[in-house]
């Protein structure tokens, strides 16, 4: 059984090293894991509903949970798909999907708190089997491509692997930053308007 700790670690990480710890299985086999807080249970054994596997939950101690996934072997069309599953992290070009990001923060409320939501977004969506094709920033969220930003390596990791990192040139004009882009490259409305129309799904976080 691969075990993993999670405790104390902050939405989406408990997933992700769950996911990760089940890919390394191979097969069949269990994963432990090992949460702080009744939500990271939920989620996790939400994915497990979602990707078919067995999970069973409980709680240890005060602030100590542990879910356990059972996972069974996988039949010949399942390690076919798995194998083309190498291909997942290429932008998938028939949803064509666009993510644009107005601001630095996700949602309304708590400023820290929408600081924190959008950067665990951002790396969220670098685990994400199907990756979108464009990331569009601007306004606020002109900053989070430049110097400084507390998602320069996520965005550098979704570029790396295809995605189009782009921002606004007027945006970063306005703000100063126009010397301090670090990922992507700079655009204008017009293509900025090009790519939400021509999108076959807009995201906006």
């Amino acid at each position: 059984m691969k075990k993993v700790d999670a405790r104390g670690d902050a939405c989406p990480i408990p997933v992700v090293k769950a996911k990760h710890a089940i890919e390394e299985l191979s097969g069949a086999g269990q994963v432990e894991v090992l949460v702080d807080n009744e939500i990271a249970v939920q989620n996790l054994t939400k994915m497990a509903e979602q990707k078919g596997y067995q999970s069973s939950a409980k709680k240890l101690a005060d602030q100590e949970y542990q879910v356990i996934f059972t996972v069974g072997e996988q039949t010949e069309e399942e390690k076919a798909q798995a194998g083309a599953g190498c291909e997942a992290c290429i932008p998938d070009s028939r949803t064509d999907t666009v993510v644009v990001i107005a601001n630095d923060k996700m949602g309304e409320g708590s400023e820290e708190l929408g600081k924190t939501l959008l950067k665990a977004f951002t790396f969220a969506l670098t685990q994400q089997d199907n990756l979108p094709k464009t990331i569009l920033f601007y306004n606020g969220g002109a900053s989070l491509t430049c110097e400084g930003s507390p998602m320069l390596e996520d965005l550098k990791t979704l570029e790396a692997e295809g995605v189009e990192i782009l921002t606004c040139g007027t945006c970063l004009n306005f703000y100063g930053l126009t010397e301090k882009l670090a990922v992507g490259g700079v655009t204008n409305m017009y293509v900025i308007a090009e790519k939400m129309l021509g999108a076959g799904n807009v995201v906006k976080p």
